[in-house]
């Protein structure tokens, strides 16, 4: 398994006594020492291509599998420093939510609504644009006295276990740029993903299942696809394994023949023990090495996938809580809230089963069947709020009765916010990542807490701005782990998920 921890650099005193590959490391720089990094990786020289010994067993855990010839690269690890959060779950918002007609209200901008205004609607591109209030109706509620719309009369009961950000900002206008940087931290391809990041530095509490799990809507996903929850130039073994949302959610999982449960058992530890033979001569080929684990895991999943998949077996009060057989709004794009109440309370079962991230992506296709409410927020929000409320609802009261919201960190928000001003005949709203509004709950977040404000009509973050770097340095140090020490070697350098650019946790959301 790869360091988590760049090996430290050596004095010139012993550097007499290095190989030469470790010279030319030494001696080279700028683009010619980052393309020879490469190279070195490659050769098997950098701490990035440091494997672990594939004939030594993995330390079991408690109900796993028998012990076999290969390492596990998703093995416990040791977080940083002690934390409550043991599990994380982002609820993700495809196309963007609109801040200000949901939990940024801003009485400013239901005054001028209607005046004109110029504003930056796209990158440097200032235009004269009419100001649009909010229709929705908002209200504090709790104890903390947070608003809420009555887009979510469900969620805003648990007002006081939320910490809303409202003053984030990023890089990008576009959606697919954006859903990079919000899930892997960069704009383009190429980058882990959060989850990646979480099982490469605390590894998976049960071999059994995936470490890192995404389920996506019956609309599909985001753009642009799995570069959303891929490994990047981590091994492979760290990337999301897709949940279907209807039918099997693993394909291909159930086998067609009638062999014994020994029989397969044995043909997976003779394939394996090939593979790992095949690997000795190529230690740099993750590809082969996540194969490996895979064929592990995909004969665990056959009997440990069903049951943590079967929802059937839930008690009818808590499937009523998550709103799983609610019916759908009378619109032709609507799906109702049956399926996110389904994979929110699989999630829920994964987490409790030892999953350690999933991530579960709400809205897919163009405009009005995501949230990018070009063509008319108040549709959009008729649409797809009532799809995701009570779901939620559920969820936080489910895993505060059950005693787990205190070690499962939830995330909520999209890749960007909307803009104050009207877009188009039917009052859409464009895309805004100049401030937008995400929410954290449980896992050691400071419960009811309001965190950060845009200017009076929602525009820019003004008041404790953080890019979304910090979000992420954030939810690393939730649940255990120092964004400065947790970095990946390569490419000549120490990637972290935050990025070159510094970044902070924000600390005022930190209980």
């Amino acid at each position: 398994m790869t360091n988590r921890h760049r090996k430290p650099k050596q004095t010139r005193s012993q550097f007499c006594g290095n190989t030469r590959r470790e010279f030319f490391w030494e001696m080279g720089a700028g683009f010619a020492g980052t393309a020879f990094s490469g190279m070195l990786q490659l050769d098997n020289f950098s701490p990035a291509s440091a494997h672990a010994d594939l004939t030594s067993p993995p330390k079991p855990n408690a109900g796993a599998a028998p012990q076999r010839i290969y390492a596990d690269p998703l093995a416990p690890k040791p977080p940083h420093f002690p934390v409550k959060a043991k599990a994380c779950i982002f609820l993700y918002m495809y196309g963007g939510p609109s801040q200000m007609d949901l939990f940024d209200y801003k009485p400013e901008l239901q005054k001028r609504s209607g005046q004109t205004v110029n504003m930056e609607i796209r990158r440097r591109s200032i235009q004269r644009q009419k100001l649009l209030g909010s229709k929705r109706k908002f209200k504090q509620h709790g104890q903390s006295g947070q608003w809420c719309s009555d887009a979510f009369p469900q969620t805003a009961k648990h007002m006081d276990k939320l910490a809303v950000i409202k003053s984030l900002y990023m890089d990008s206008f576009a959606h697919g740029s954006a859903n990079l940087q919000m899930n892997c931290g960069r704009i383009i391809q190429g980058h882990p993903s959060i989850g990646a990041w979480l099982g490469y530095g605390l590894g998976s509490m049960n071999r059994n299942l995936p470490g890192y799990v995404v389920m996506l809507g019956p609309r599909g996903g985001p753009i642009p696809g799995a570069a959303n929850w891929a490994s990047g130039y981590m091994p492979a073994a760290y990337q999301g394994t897709v949940f279907r949302s209807s039918g099997q959610p693993v394909l291909n999982l159930v086998s067609r023949d009638a062999a014994s449960d020994a029989v397969r058992r044995d043909n997976v530890d003779t394939i394996n023990a090939l593979n790992a033979e095949h690997l000795k001569s190529r230690p740099g080929y993750s590809e082969l090495r996540a194969r490996i684990a895979s064929y592990e895991l995909a004969f665990q999943l056959q009997s440990t996938a069903p049951e943590a998949l079967d929802i059937s077996s839930e008690t009818p009060r808590t499937q009523q809580m998550y709103g799983l057989h609610d019916p759908k709004p009378n619109h032709k794009l609507a799906v109702g809230p049956g399926p996110f109440a389904r994979q929110c309370i699989i999630a829920r079962r994964l987490v409790e089963r030892g999953v350690r991230f999933v991530q579960i992506f709400h809205g897919g296709g163009h405009q009005q069947q995501n949230w990018d409410a070009h063509n008319g927020v108040e549709e959009n929000l008729a649409i797809h709020a009532p799809e995701i409320d009570k779901p939620i609802a559920g969820l936080l009261q489910d895993l505060e009765e059950r005693g787990m919201l205190e070690e499962t960190l939830i995330v909520w928000g999209g890749e960007f916010g909307r803009q104050p001003v009207s877009q188009g005949k039917n009052n859409g709203r464009d895309h805004n990542p100049k401030g937008f509004t995400m929410w954290l709950a449980g896992g050691g977040v400071k419960a009811g807490t309001s965190y950060g404000q845009t200017d009076e009509l929602g525009h820019e973050a003004t008041v404790n701005r953080h890019h979304v770097r910090d979000l992420h340095a954030t939810i690393l140090r939730l649940m255990g782990l120092d964004h400065h020490k947790l970095t990946y070697f390569f490419g000549g350098l120490d990637q972290k998920l935050t990025g070159v650019v510094p970044a902070n946790p924000i600390h005022g959301i930190i209980a």
